[in-house]
C-alpha cells in the first residue's frame, strides 16, 4: 500500500471510530464499520488521489479528506443498494451484505450516516481552504443527490424505461466525476474539464460492471450476479450486445484520456487508467476456469 492510500485508509478508521467514540447506537457504528471495512477496491477514492497527484498535491490534508468522503459516498450507495426494496443482494465483497448482518432497518440508517459522514469529513478539514471547502460540499451535494446523482440513478430503477447513458451517468458516472473534481479541487486547479473525464470513466466502469454482471460468477466478484436481468435493468450487454459493449468500454476509456487536461503528471495518469481498464477486460469480466 502506498503512503496516500495508507493516509486514506487511516482517515475512514478515525471516521469511524469517531462515530463510534460519540456515545452513539454501538450497533449502528458496527454496520457503518461492516459497510466500509475490509476494504473494497476503493477505486474511486483512487482516482480522486491520482487526479490531485497529477496536478501537484498528491498528499495534501484537503485531498485525503476528498478521497474518504468519496469512498464513504459509494459505501453508502452500496449500503442501499443491497437492499431488499432494491436488490435484495446477500453478499457484498465476498461476505454479508450489511441489510443481512445487521437488519433491515440499521442498513438504512447506515448508509443515511454514512453520506452525512461524508460531508463532515470535508467540513471540519480546517487545512482546506474555506473556498475549497464549500466547492467540495457542493461538489459532493450534486454527486449524492438529484437531477443527476446518486438518488437520481437509483431512482431510474423506478422508472417504467429510461435511456441507458442517462442511468449510468447519473448511478456511476457522477460519484467518479465528483471524483475527478473532488482530486482537482484539493489540489487547487480548476476541476471543471476533470468533471467530463470523470464522466467517460464512470461510464467505463459502469460498462465493466454490466459485463461482469452477465459473464462473471459470484465467486470472482464477491455479490450476486445476473442482477440486471432479473431485476430489468439497463445492461449495456443487454442493449449492445457483448462485442459492442467491450469495444465501447475501449471508447469511453480513450475519451476520458482525449478530456484530460494538460497537468504535470498526465502521462503517468493515462497510463493508470489504461492499467485499469485492462484489469476489468481481463479479470472482472471474465469467467471463471470450469
Amino acid at each position: 500500500m502506498d503512503h496516500s492510500a495508507a493516509l486514506l485508509e487511516g482517515f475512514l478508521a478515525r471516521t469511524l471510530r469517531a462515530s463510534a467514540e460519540r456515545g452513539g447506537a454501538p450497533r449502528l457504528a458496527a454496520a457503518m464499520q461492516h459497510a466500509v471495512f475490509p476494504a473494497g477496491a476503493r477505486i474511486r477514492p483512487r482516482l480522486c488521489l491520482a487526479v490531485a497527484q497529477a496536478c501537484g498535491a498528491p498528499r495534501a490534508p484537503s485531498v485525503i479528506a476528498a478521497a474518504a468522503a468519496i469512498e464513504l459516498l459509494h459505501c453508502a450507495s452500496l449500503v442501499h443498494d443491497d437492499l431488499p426494496c432494491f436488490d435484495n443482494a446477500d453478499r457484498r465483497r465476498g461476505r454479508p451484505s450489511v441489510h443481512r448482518a445487521f437488519g433491515e432497518r440499521l442498513a438504512v440508517l447506515a448508509g443515511d450516516a454514512l453520506i452525512v459522514a461524508a460531508f463532515e469529513a470535508v467540513a471540519q478539514e480546517r487545512q482546506a481552504s474555506s473556498e475549497q471547502r464549500v466547492q467540495l460540499l457542493a461538489l459532493l451535494a450534486r454527486a449524492a443527490g438529484t437531477p443527476h446523482g446518486l438518488a437520481a440513478g437509483q431512482a431510474w430503477e423506478c422508472e417504467p424505461a429510461c435511456e441507458l447513458g442517462q442511468y449510468q451517468r447519473a448511478k456511476t458516472g457522477s460519484l467518479f466525476s465528483a471524483a475527478t473534481a473532488a482530486g482537482a479541487i484539493a489540489a487547487g486547479v480548476d476541476p471543471e474539464p476533470w468533471l467530463s473525464v470523470g464522466e467517460a470513466i464512470g461510464e467505463a466502469y459502469q460498462v465493466a460492471d454490466d459485463i461482469c454482471d452477465v459473464s462473471a460468477s459470484t465467486e470472482a466478484l464477491g455479490k450476486p450476479t445476473g442482477r440486471d436481468a432479473d431485476l430489468g435493468r439497463p445492461n449495456a450487454v443487454d442493449r449492445l450486445g457483448m462485442c459492442q459493449a467491450r469495444a465501447h468500454l475501449q471508447t469511453l476509456v480513450s475519451a476520458s484520456i482525449e478530456r484530460m487536461p494538460r497537468c504535470p503528471g498526465a502521462d503517468a495518469l493515462q497510463a493508470t487508467l489504461l492499467a485499469a481498464t485492462e484489469q476489468l477486460l481481463d479479470r472482472r469480466s471474465a469467467r471463471p476456469a470450469a
